[in-house]
């Protein structure tokens, strides 16, 4: 393996180096079988294989970890909290997207939720016995959440619901969502549990992350009661653009993984393939894009980490977390792309995982944002004029 984290971890205390290496332990003994097992099979794990895996890796903090002692959780700082997801995107990203999720469903039921509905749909996902998804995207309404066009008409002392979420991760094994709706004309939050098939998805295929649930989820007829509303009433624009500035430095954080992985894959086989009478790691061509992925990679980590800290001191960052988002995830496409040029023929098999890396990364600059809106984010935020229409 390669000196860059080692390096980078002078920069940490002694409990967060602890906390890394004992996660680093469990995750390449027990995480790394299972990433290559789904992937095999090309789904994700089942819902009773999810929770068991949550309940798993909520003993690192990675479930219950950024939620507050008063609701239950240990009240991880972000930052050291990022290290750790780091360490999972590395071994297996399609877990930490899964953890992502479900993470910062629990977070904003600590946010936005009631006394009733903490007791009743955020203890027992902190117990690793439900699992959340949140509904935002739309068939119609990608990046701009303002065109979100379903809706929840009141029926008495329930709200009924109308549309189509697309692009939800967890949503097959997902026990309740969390969906951004109009409510008289208004975007709101609303918790709406699956109660059998009172909801119900479609899986999509996808290029990369196959062992990551992502759904479309048909809400059309769904029924849940008006307590449910999250929030106050009308909230759910700025409520869900205040998700988007903290899951999309965790975006960045599964890309830093993800290339990190492909270095330390691309380093070993440098080191160990032959060519023109010496190991292709002797040749100025292969150094200079060791030299490159490693310096991208060390860049974004610190970009990410500097969004993590920020997010702590409780400021407005969302300059510096779109920042993050966009570079780590560009980032990765280039450090995986080069890890297969590496690696020449063989890279492009699925004998080895770069090929997988690259598929896993190319996928990140479109979720929670796509790069030119985390840039026009940049560009108002910098400039004061935005080019939203």
């Amino acid at each position: 393996m390669n000196d860059t984290l080692p390096v980078m971890q002078m920069l940490y205390s002694e409990e967060q180096r602890l906390a890394i290496a004992g996660f680093r332990r469990f995750a390449e003994a027990e995480l790394r079988p299972l990433a290559d097992k789904y992937e095999k099979l090309g789904c994700p794990p089942e819902r009773a294989a999810m929770l068991d895996l949550f309940r798993r890796l909520d003993d690192y903090g990675l479930v219950s970890g950024l939620i507050p002692a008063a609701d239950g959780g240990p009240g991880i700082d972000r930052f050291t909290y990022g290290l750790l997801y780091e360490e999972l995107a590395r071994a297996w990203p399609d877990m930490a997207i899964a953890i992502l999720i479900q993470s910062h469903v629990a977070l904003t039921l600590v946010e936005l939720g009631t006394p009733e509905i903490k007791k009743s749909h955020l203890e027992p996902l902190l117990r690793a016995q439900r699992i959340g998804c949140s509904c935002i995207s739309e068939p119609n309404a990608g990046s701009s959440v303002a065109e979100v066009q379903t809706r929840a008409t009141l029926e008495g002392t329930r709200y009924r619901l109308h549309g189509q979420k697309l692009w939800i991760s967890n949503g097959a094994q997902s026990d309740f969502a969390i969906v951004v709706c109009r409510i008289d004309g208004k975007l709101d939050m609303l918790l709406v549990d699956r109660d059998g098939d009172n909801y119900q998805h479609r899986e999509l295929e996808k290029m990369g992350f196959v062992s990551a649930s992502t759904c479309e989820i048909f809400l059309d007829d769904a029924l849940a009661p008006v307590s449910h509303v999250l929030g106050r009433s009308g909230g759910g624009l700025y409520q869900t653009l205040k998700l988007f500035e903290s899951a999309r430095v965790f975006v960045g954080l599964t890309a830093v993984g993800i290339a990190q992985a492909a270095l330390e894959e691309a380093i070993e086989y440098a080191k160990q393939r032959r060519q023109h009478g010496k190991v292709i790691a002797g040749h100025q061509l292969m150094q200079t894009y060791i030299a490159e992925m490693a310096t991208e990679l060390d860049a974004a980590r610190l970009l990410c980490q500097r969004a993590l800290r920020l997010l702590d001191l409780g400021v407005r960052c969302d300059t510096q977390t779109s920042m993050a988002k966009w570079y780590a995830t560009e980032m990765a496409v280039r450090v995986t792309s080069k890890a297969i040029q590496i690696h020449g023929g063989v890279g492009i098999t699925k004998d080895f995982k770069v090929e997988r890396h690259f598929r896993n990364a190319r996928i990140l600059p479109i979720p929670d944002g796509t790069t030119e809106i985390q840039k026009l984010i940049i560009g108002r935020n910098t400039l004061g004029v935005s080019a939203f229409s």
